[in-house]
């Protein structure tokens, strides 16, 4: 049985999905503020490392827990479910499957808890 990182097409699918992603974020003013001093290459190589682990691919992630990333940020139910939103349209429109990309958000909203600090 193939992982979910396999289905959804690997590697070149998840660092399409980011590079949409990001442009996806950027471009929400509700959010984009947040991310006004990341350097994106890096936030890019942290992502691609992320959610290809999250979805049974390679173990590549070297980054911060998520609670630890997240600290001091004050993120909102409202900034979770932009952030969600975008990421679900990045995969979908990346060729994600609507069931494949359902799977991975269900595992993204697993992290919603350290993510928002709650």
């Amino acid at each position: 049985m193939s992982t979910l990182f396999e289905k959804i097409g690997g590697q070149p699918t998840i660092e399409k999905v980011v590079d949409s992603f990001h442009q996806r974020i950027l471009a929400d003013s509700s959010i984009s503020s947040f991310f006004a001093k990341t350097d994106m290459n890096k936030q890019r190589s942290h992502q691609i490392a992320f959610f290809s682990q999250l979805l049974d691919g390679p173990k590549a992630y070297q980054g911060r827990p998520m609670d630890k990333t997240h600290t001091g940020m004050s993120l909102q139910e409202a900034h979770f479910a932009a952030i969600a939103k975008h990421l679900t349209d990045a995969m979908t429109g990346s060729g994600v499957s609507a069931e494949d990309a359902k799977a991975a958000m269900d595992r993204v909203s697993k992290l919603k808890g350290a993510i928002l600090n709650k």
